[in-house]
């Protein structure tokens, strides 16, 4: 099952994918966090363990652990794992990509992916993702998205590059072994400078991948776009509306002589 979402070959996608294997530091400083709310939807009641898949450098994994959560992080990148060890020495971190994991079956109560599934092949990181929930327990999706329907973040989001705005018919893609899908929506503000935003484009995939010309290109329309057109000065404080979709869903086997939504 697939809506809405962007459309990546294999190859496309690993190439795109690959660009995050690096540049940790600058990930973690820039790239914003998620609201509370989202985990405390997605967890299942009495939650003790937690697995977060392609974890980056902990941005969704700080709030597992703030929530009180044993967290385990998993991410194919030495450099971003490094990040998440320095900030959250008590998590476990497993290089390893989604898809394999290694890790023990039934060993985690929450299994989630923050700003990551999109990266994973479907059929394998849905098949890894139910082999490692026990009995009663959920996986979790989270992407935070500019929120395009205010007219100036649309055209900021155009200019970034930020092409993978889901479409409102968005359901994300799964294999048969998760179901019972269910989706919530949390609107919310991070506060940013320009130069924030300028380097928030830099730690898109779109901006890795690009030569240096368009680098520059996208480096001068958003300049151009946020000191001219819009009128603000570097250093001013501006609220930069997200959207957090959050997904919940549980193993097929746990949904027997259920009738939870698909």
């Amino acid at each position: 099952m697939r809506r809405g979402g962007p459309k990546y070959d294999d190859a496309r996608r690993r190439e795109l994918a690959g660009a995050f294997t690096s540049g940790g530091e600058h990930y973690d400083r820039v790239r914003p966090g998620y609201p509370p709310e989202a985990l405390a939807w997605i967890l299942p009641e009495g939650a003790r363990t937690a697995v977060d898949l392609g974890a980056g450098t902990g941005k969704f994994t700080q709030l597992l652990v703030a929530a009180g959560l044993e967290a385990t992080a998993v991410d194919p990148s030495e450099d971003m794992l490094a990040q998440l060890a320095r900030q959250l020495p008590g998590v476990r971190c497993v290089v390893a990509p989604a898809e394999h994991t290694g890790l023990p079956d039934a060993c985690a109560d929450v299994v989630v992916a923050a700003q990551a599934w999109h990266w994973f092949e479907t059929g394998a990181a849905t098949r890894e993702a139910a082999r490692l929930l026990r009995p009663g327990g959920r996986v979790g999706l989270v992407w935070n998205q500019l929120d395009t329907q205010v007219p100036w973040v649309h055209r900021l989001s155009r200019i970034m590059h930020a092409g993978d705005v889901h479409k409102p018919d968005y359901h994300p893609p799964s294999g048969p072994e998760l179901r019972g899908w269910e989706s919530l929506e949390i609107r919310w503000e991070d506060r940013i400078t320009p130069e924030g935003i300028v380097e928030l484009a830099k730690s898109r995939s779109y901006y890795l991948r690009a030569s240096e010309k368009h680098r520059r290109k996208v480096e001068d329309n958003l300049a151009w776009y946020l000191l001219e057109h819009l009128g603000h000065s570097w250093g001013d404080v501006l609220a930069l509306p997200y959207v957090a979709q959050a997904w919940r869903a549980r193993a097929a086997h746990g949904l027997e002589g259920s009738h939870a939504p698909e």
